[in-house]
Parts: structure tokens; C-alpha cells; sequence
């Protein structure tokens, strides 16, 4: 197994590829693979695979042909649909509105990631959840928050793009006290919704979503660190959710005020 295909279940893959930043600094990104109840496989977001992650991910799916579907769940990561869907052509093709409007030469279902009824296609194995009290599609290009966060029930695995993301620490920065963090994404206060009530619903989500993450062992985040399953003894997923949630307190007073 490639280094950076990590087999973080029985049933889960998470996939790490290259996100550059002006050409130099490199985020990171993700895809995930996992397999479903009924044997065959769903792919959470899109990647252009490397020729050894593509081998990998064919020798697991039948040669590609046991990928059920692909599941865009974020609407501003559009820069690989095309690559996966050449690379898995069977599969049915799902994404957001923005997805459709962005890249509108692609066979997208007519049912957008963030219909109330989509959650139901994949209910026997997700749990789909979207933030509640923010934009989920900013109109400003640049603030990239919301997406639909899906945790693989068979295995306890969240995979999320940028709502929640994770930072592990080089040695050195470890070595002085710096420790791995869970953390919303820092644009939290320009898409929570301009009106009253917004940040007490969006409150209110992330701790429905932590009381649900109680089986989540692994989190598997879309930029700079690879996947988190705490060690035993470790705080736990959603100790971690709930910490990042007290931290971005005084946004949401601010807001509320």
C-alpha cells in the first residue's frame, strides 16, 4: 500500500494528494474509498490518482468497475472531477450545485449533494450531515467553509473537507509543546448568515454533530495532516470537536451580539 493511500479501516481508505498554494506551499487534499454493505465501493470527493494509487484502487474495485458512485461533498472542490470520473466512468456522478453550474460538461445526477433527500441514497452506510447557520455556498469565492461532512458508520471514520480540519505539528514544534489540533476552519465568522439566530444554529449543529461523533475514532481531513485516530488514552474525536468548538465561542458571541 502506497504511503499515501492510508487503510484507516477494514472497509476505509483515505487517499492524499497535492494541493499547491501559489505554486510553492502544498495544502493537501483528499479522496476516501470505502466499501459498502453490499460489496461495492463509494469514493468521498474527487482526486486526479497517481498511476500507483490508481493500480491500488483498481486491484480493490474489480478494476475500477465495483465503484458504485463518486460523492463531491464539497462545492469548491472542483479541480479533479473530471480525472475521476475518466477514471471511473460506471459510476454515478454526484456533487453539489455549484458542482453542476462549474463543471457542466460532466453527467451529474440531478439530485445535488446538499438535497434533503440525498443523505437517504446512502443511509445504510453514512451518516451525511451540513452545518447548519452558515453559507454552504459563499458568494465570495474565497471563504471555503461548509461541505457535507460523512461519517462511514460500519467503521467510524469522518471524512471532511475544510469544515473541520487537522494540524499535526512537525517534530520540532511538537518537541516545544505544540500539540495536534482539530479545529474549525478559520472563515467561520465571514459565512455564518447575516441575520439573527445564525450563530446559535450553527452552535447548535456542532454539538449535535459531537454527541454523534461519540463512535468516531478517525478523522480524516482534507488538507496539511494526514488522518487522526487517537492512541488510547488520547482525547477522543469528539473531545477534540467539542475543544474546537469552545474555541471559536467568542465569533459566535460576536455574532450573536
Amino acid at each position: 500500500m502506497s504511503k499515501s493511500i492510508h487503510r484507516v479501516a477494514e472497509d476505509f481508505w483515505n487517499i492524499r494528494g497535492s494541493f499547491r498554494v501559489g505554486g510553492i506551499i502544498d495544502l493537501g487534499t483528499h479522496a476516501s474509498l470505502l466499501r459498502r454493505r453490499n460489496g461495492n465501493f463509494l469514493l468521498l470527493d474527487s482526486l486526479t490518482l497517481r498511476d500507483e494509487h490508481r493500480r491500488e484502487v483498481f486491484a480493490l474495485t474489480d478494476d475500477g468497475r465495483a465503484v458504485e458512485a463518486i460523492l463531491n461533498l464539497h462545492p469548491f472542490h472542483t479541480l479533479h472531477c473530471h480525472a475521476m470520473h475518466r477514471d471511473f466512468p460506471q459510476a454515478k456522478l454526484y456533487g453539489t450545485r455549484r458542482h453542476a453550474t462549474k463543471r457542466p460538461d460532466l453527467p451529474w445526477e440531478a439530485l445535488h449533494c446538499e438535497d434533503p433527500d440525498f443523505a437517504a441514497l446512502f443511509a445504510e452506510d453514512l451518516d451525511l450531515s451540513i452545518p447548519r447557520g452558515v453559507d454552504f455556498i459563499s458568494s465570495n469565492e474565497k471563504l471555503h467553509f461548509a461541505s457535507v461532512l460523512a461519517t462511514h458508520r460500519a467503521s467510524g471514520v469522518l471524512h471532511v473537507d475544510d469544515t473541520l480540519t487537522f494540524l499535526r505539528p512537525p517534530a520540532l514544534l511538537r518537541a516545544i509543546g505544540m500539540r495536534p489540533r482539530v479545529s474549525f476552519h478559520p472563515s467561520l465568522a465571514k459565512v455564518l448568515e447575516p441575520r439573527a439566530g445564525a450563530a446559535a444554529e450553527f452552535r447548535s449543529w456542532a454539538e449535535d454533530f459531537a454527541e454523534a461523533a461519540g463512535d468516531t475514532n478517525t478523522l480524516c481531513a482534507a488538507h496539511v495532516s494526514g488522518p487522526l485516530t487517537p492512541a488510547a488514552g488520547e482525547a477522543t474525536i469528539q473531545a477534540r470537536i467539542l475543544s474546537a468548538l469552545e474555541r471559536v465561542a467568542p465569533a459566535l458571541d460576536a455574532h450573536q451580539a
